[in-house]
C-alpha cells in the first residue's frame, strides 16, 4: 500500500474532491457536529479547519460581526467575504493557529488529511482554557504499519488525552487547552483506501505505535460532549 507524504497526498483527486459538503451553510454545523456555533463562539474567536468555500463563515460574520473567523482550506474555491473574515488556503496539516480559540471545528475535513492525530493534537493546543474542538473523525482510518486498524489503543490513548469519541456519529471533541502527546508516530498516508462512512473516497493514516506495550484500558467511554 502507499504510504504518500503530505506533498503527494496533497495533489492526489481524493484529496482535492470538491464533492465532499464544501458548500455547507451554518444549519450543516448543527447536523454534522451537534453545535450551534454562533451559540459556543460567542464574540470570541472561531477558527475552521478545512472551511470550504466558506460560506458558514460569511453567514457567521453577517450574524456576529464581533466574531473573529479564520477559514483554512487547501483549496481556493472560496466566496467572496467581508474584510473582518480570515480566508487562507493553506495545508491544515501545516497551519499554526496565532491566537488561542474558543471554537476550532472541522467537517469531513480529516478524511482528506494525512497526520489527522497530529493535526487533532496541534489543533487541542490552541484552545482556550474551555474552549471547545470538535471534528468528523473515524477512528477506522487510522492504520497501523501493516494496514491493521490501530483498533482500541488508538481510542484509549484519545480517551486518555482527553478526547470524547463518539463512534455512532463519527464525532470527536475535547474542551479545554492541553499539549498532547500521543503515542502515535506518522508513517504516510493512502489515498487509495476507498469510500468511508460518508460514501466518498477518502485518505487511510498510518503510524507507527511508539508504546505498544503501554497496558490497554477498557474504562467505559463517556457520552459524547459537544
Amino acid at each position: 500500500m502507499p504510504h504518500l507524504d503530505d506533498t503527494a497526498l496533497e495533489s492526489s483527486s481524493v484529496v482535492a474532491n470538491c464533492a465532499m459538503n464544501r458548500e455547507r451553510t451554518l444549519k450543516n454545523y448543527v447536523r454534522e457536529l451537534g453545535i450551534d456555533v454562533l451559540a459556543e463562539a460567542g464574540d470570541g474567536r472561531w477558527l475552521d479547519l478545512c472551511c470550504g468555500t466558506g460560506r458558514a463563515l460569511t453567514e457567521a460574520a453577517a450574524a456576529n460581526p464581533r466574531l473573529e473567523i479564520t477559514g483554512v482550506d487547501l483549496v481556493d474555491h472560496f466566496v467572496p467575504a467581508p474584510d473582518s473574515l480570515r480566508l487562507v488556503t493553506a495545508s491544515v496539516a501545516a497551519w499554526t493557529q496565532d491566537a488561542p480559540a474558543d471554537l476550532i471545528t472541522c467537517v469531513h475535513g480529516l478524511h482528506y488529511v494525512g497526520d489527522k492525530l497530529g493535526v487533532l493534537a496541534r489543533a487541542a493546543s490552541w484552545l482556550t482554557e474551555d474552549g471547545l474542538l470538535v471534528a468528523n473523525f473515524d477512528t477506522r482510518s487510522v492504520r497501523l504499519e501493516d494496514g491493521s486498524p490501530a483498533g482500541r489503543r488508538l481510542t484509549a490513548a484519545l480517551r486518555e488525552a482527553g478526547f470524547t469519541y463518539d463512534p455512532r456519529r463519527h464525532r470527536i471533541s475535547r474542551r479545554g487547552n492541553r499539549k498532547i502527546d500521543l503515542p502515535y508516530s506518522y508513517i504516510g498516508a493512502n489515498d487509495q483506501a476507498g469510500p468511508n462512512y460518508t460514501g466518498q473516497p477518502a485518505v487511510d493514516s498510518h503510524y507507527h505505535h511508539t508504546r505498544p506495550d503501554h497496558p490497554l484500558r477498557l474504562e467505559p467511554q463517556p457520552p459524547a460532549q459537544v
